[in-house]
């Protein structure tokens, strides 16, 4: 069975909303300042480790737009990647090597993880991770840590999740940065 591997940036007060700067909210781009060279070699790792990426519709129209034209290892890492959007409102065919992955989530991302292939990694998408969390279909979860508070966005678990999560691991970067890693 495929590995699905759920990640996040989160603040101390729980926002996981536009860490990237995207204008979703006034204080955006919150996490640009903490991601240096290590971070970057690690994100680019875990792309080059799988050979699917999953994204709900939302997440997989700003990274499109946002990553879809750049270059380096991590862009070219994430814009080979095939892409899986789990939709309800696209069709046809899409940009940036994507197919709409139709259906209910959870039983759609349940069939996918039975078919044969590597990892499949999934960033942001908040609505879908909570789904699929309730659904015990993440098999690890890693949320970057921020050692900062701002205060609005939407937050990762907006209500209470009916499964508790596993530690397995933590790990600090240069910035302050702490990845926690959970497994269900």
């Amino acid at each position: 069975m495929r590995k699905l591997i759920a990640g996040a940036f989160i603040t101390l007060d729980g926002v996981v909303q536009d860490p990237g700067g995207f204008s979703e909210i006034e204080r955006g781009g919150w996490a640009l300042d903490y991601f240096d060279d290590t971070s970057r070699q690690r994100a680019t790792d875990a792309l080059l480790a799988s050979d699917t990426f999953l994204l709900g519709r939302a997440t997989f129209e700003i990274l499109e737009k946002a990553w879809s034209r750049n270059t380096g290892p991590y862009a070219e890492a994430m814009n080979a990647l095939p892409k899986l959007v789990v939709t309800r409102t696209l069709r046809g065919p899409l940009p940036w090597n994507a197919t709409v992955l139709a259906g209910e989530a959870a039983q759609t991302v349940a069939k996918l993880k039975q078919e044969p292939g590597g990892n499949i990694v999934m960033y942001g998408s908040f609505t879908l991770l909570r789904t699929l969390l309730q659904e015990n279909l993440i098999d690890e979860l890693n949320l970057g840590v921020h050692p900062l508070v701002v205060g609005e966005g939407k937050r990762l678990f907006d209500g209470a999740l009916p499964r508790s999560l596993r530690f397995v691991s933590a790990t600090p970067s240069a910035t302050g940065v702490v990845t926690l890693t959970y497994a269900p």
